[in-house]
């Protein structure tokens, strides 16, 4: 819930240049307010300092004072309390296809090609308060690691856990991959079914044509966005492994097959895009987030307090001082 402050006639401040009128007015007029005698001399009159004369001018005081406070409370001064409820009318459910093959360790992308993806990943989810996600990874085969969910918190701690290791069969299955995601999203019903498949190389295992899998898609309607993920020309991966267990990295061409990932992606009505740096995967994302927009309901509930009173009884107050000091202590003068 917000509070605003406002005025509901802004427009009749411009009453107040009459103030600075009248003070001139006032100023101009003052010496036809008091009775003059004109004589030769003074002398063998005996004069003294009346100080209500000087205090004379307050009288006009409180009338614009109370002008003023008028013209605030004719400008319907009020605070407004503002709530919103919001429900979700068109919610979409998203699964995130990630390739952990030993490729994605690459370093072109900084500090590699996986934990940069999930950086970027991270923020889309908390993008999507609003939607269902989940995770599938894939190698040489792919599973579920993290089912359909609305927790957020659920989803991301399960993205962070994901890293390359020797549990899955190496090579890169887009196939499966794609195959398992459609699977997880084929009984939902949610207005939207998107996938994310992100890799960095080529269909060269599991036993899933990637054609096939993205028929399925178009027949469970599902959109297939799809990221090839590394640098153009040389990048610096994986190539063998250490007798410590470490990885020995060297300069390897990139391989990734586009003409796949587009070809997915113009099935299903989705987009293939390329990552070739960290900015440019970030990108990626925010323009998935604008393309996959969920539609929600928004009902705003308003309450007014008129704050006007108060200004009214004020200048009604000043109205009633100022004519008791005229018709009292000022009664000779006016």
């Amino acid at each position: 819930m917000s509070s605003n402050f406002e005025f509901v006639n802004p427009q009749l401040f411009w009453l107040l240049l009459l103030i600075p009128l009248l003070l001139l007015w006032f100023f101009w007029k003052r010496k036809q307010q008091t009775a003059v005698l004109k004589i030769s001399s003074l002398k063998g009159f005996t004069t003294s300092k009346n100080w209500l004369a000087k205090l004379r001018p307050l009288l006009f005081v409180l009338r614009l004072i109370t002008i003023a406070l008028i013209i605030v409370a004719m400008a319907r001064p009020r605070t407004v309390d503002e709530s919103t409820r919001i429900k979700t009318t068109k919610g979409i459910d998203i699964v995130i296809a990630i390739d952990v093959s030993a490729s994605m360790l690459a370093r072109d992308l900084k500090p590699n090609r996986l934990e940069a993806l999930k950086v970027v990943a991270s923020r889309f989810i908390q993008a999507r308060p609003n939607d269902r996600l989940g995770l599938v990874e894939y190698a040489g085969e792919s599973y579920t690691k993290t089912p359909l969910t609305s927790d957020k918190n659920i989803v991301l701690s399960s993205l962070k856990s994901i890293k390359y290791n020797t549990v899955i069969t190496g090579g890169t299955a887009i196939g499966m991959g794609l195959a398992t995601s459609v699977n997880r999203l084929k009984e939902s019903r949610a207005k939207g079914k998107v996938i994310i498949l992100l890799t960095d190389g080529v269909n060269n295992s599991g036993f899933i044509d990637p054609k096939i899998a993205s028929e399925l898609a178009v027949e469970f309607g599902i959109k297939v966005y799809t990221i090839g993920i590394g640098s153009n020309g040389m990048a610096l991966s994986p190539i063998g492994i250490l007798p410590n267990g470490s990885f020995q990295y060297g300069n390897i061409q990139v391989e990734i097959d586009e003409d796949l990932l587009q070809q997915i992606a113009e099935t299903t009505g989705g987009k293939y895009f390329r990552a070739t740096s960290n900015s440019k995967l970030e990108e990626i994302y925010e323009e998935i987030n604008k393309l996959e927009k969920t539609e929600i309901e928004e009902t705003k509930y308003k309450s007014y307090d008129e704050l006007f009173r108060p200004f009214v009884l004020a200048a009604f107050a000043l109205l009633l001082f100022e004519l008791l000091l005229r018709y009292t202590l000022f009664k000779s003068f006016v």
